[in-house]
């Protein structure tokens, strides 16, 4: 059984239907990038899967969460427990340390002092800045501060890792370190990862890549064709 699965999913706001019936599989440890020109629903669907939105109509599954039967409160616990979150801004709070911002996850969950700084100190290992812990968002690069973002996202251990154009303000070197690391999040603990993504050059990093057009999945591309027909792939998604 797949690890996500939407069946005719559709997402009005007011009249306007920003998804219009989407159909998706993704397999619990793949590494999915999301496609498509600006509008064409890619964060409204990312939004759903991630509990931050809910479903206008159809079904929608994540793991054990139907997410279409939720209520608002049960959303927030199904975030809470399961889900992590990248975005393009980093939304790092300026006057904490970045381990206190990598800790704010774990004070939701009720964990104790001791524990959360254990934890906190773990993820800034995985994205390389256990020795900035005491610095401010300020203090840092772009980069850094992304690479913050992500430790706060994996604090928790959350079995899926929701990205939306989480290298946009970066250059391409550090966009291949943010790179590096979603691979290995993905290689090394198993984590489910989907990326919403303009930059295509980057889609050589998933197993597979869907496409998104006017609220509607119309094609997902397999392992084969993403990594030994890049190019190939890149100037056809260019121009359709």
């Amino acid at each position: 059984m797949s690890f996500i699965e939407a069946r005719d999913v559709w997402k009005y706001y007011g009249d306007y239907p920003a998804l219009r019936g989407i159909n998706l599989e993704i397999n619990e440890g793949e590494f999915r990038c999301i496609i498509g020109p600006s509008g064409s629903g890619k964060t409204t669907l990312l939004s759903l899967i991630g509990g931050l939105d809910g479903v206008s109509r159809g079904y929608l599954r994540v793991g054990p969460y139907e997410l279409h039967r939720l209520s608002n409160t049960e959303l927030d616990r199904y975030r809470n427990e399961f889900v992590g979150f990248v975005f393009q801004l980093f939304y790092l709070i300026p006057r904490m340390t970045v381990l206190e911002n990598v800790e704010l996850p774990l004070i939701a969950k009720g964990i104790g002092s001791i524990e959360r700084r254990k934890l906190a100190l773990e993820a800034l290992e995985m994205v390389g800045l256990r020795d900035k812990a005491r610095k401010r968002p300020s203090e840092l690069s772009g980069g850094e501060q992304q690479r913050v973002a992500i430790a706060r996202a994996i604090v928790a251990k959350p079995r899926l890792l929701l990205a939306d154009e989480p290298t946009g303000n970066l250059d391409s070197k550090t966009a291949a370190v943010i790179m590096d690391i979603f691979r290995k999040l993905n290689r090394e603990l198993g984590m489910t990862i989907i990326m919403v993504t303009h930059n295509l050059e980057l889609i050589g990093n998933c197993h597979r890549v869907s496409r998104i057009s006017d609220g509607v999945i119309t094609r997902t591309y397999d392992v084969p064709q993403v990594r030994e027909n890049l190019d190939i792939l890149i100037r056809e998604l260019m121009t359709a």
